[in-house]
């Protein structure tokens, strides 16, 4: 990636097209996974201003431009992580991870990841906790990632 990345913080004013972006990845990579009922849970949640509102959004920036979104719950469960296509496999989601679990003030994050996601958060050092589940229509595999504080710093 030859433009910079920068991670911040996002304001609520930009949660509209955070929440665009991941639409818009879900359908194209998670939602061929999912029942149209686990289509329908996952979009709900996006609409739902109560669970949007208890989530920290951090956003991935190139040239002005949202190019990645990770919101946390609590600050150690991962609720969402999405990185657009053409931006995937050069370093966004890792730089993402890296800003979300610097503000973790567990020892432990946690998610329950798609079958899509679960071999990139084994990359990221996350482990399976169960087999694979299913509630809602979603399809998710509890993972866990361990937290050494030397290297949240």
């Amino acid at each position: 990636m030859k433009e910079e990345l920068h991670i911040e913080q996002i304001p609520q004013e930009y949660l509209a097209q955070a929440l665009a972006l991941v639409d818009r990845v879900f359908m194209q990579f998670e939602a061929p996974d999912y029942p149209p009922e686990g289509t329908k849970t996952f979009r709900t949640f996006l609409h739902d201003p109560d669970a949007i509102a208890a989530l920290t959004f951090y956003g991935a920036i190139v040239d002005d431009d949202l190019v990645g979104v990770l919101a946390t719950r609590g600050n150690s469960h991962i609720a969402l992580f999405f990185v657009e296509p053409c931006f995937q496999r050069q370093g966004v989601g890792r730089a993402l991870f890296a800003a979300a679990r610097k503000a973790c003030v567990s020892d432990v994050m946690t998610v329950n990841s798609s079958p899509y996601a679960v071999e990139i958060y084994q990359k990221l050092g996350f482990h399976a906790l169960s087999d694979e589940q299913l509630a809602d229509g979603i399809r998710f595999t509890p993972m866990k990632y361990t937290i050494l504080r030397e290297e949240a710093k």
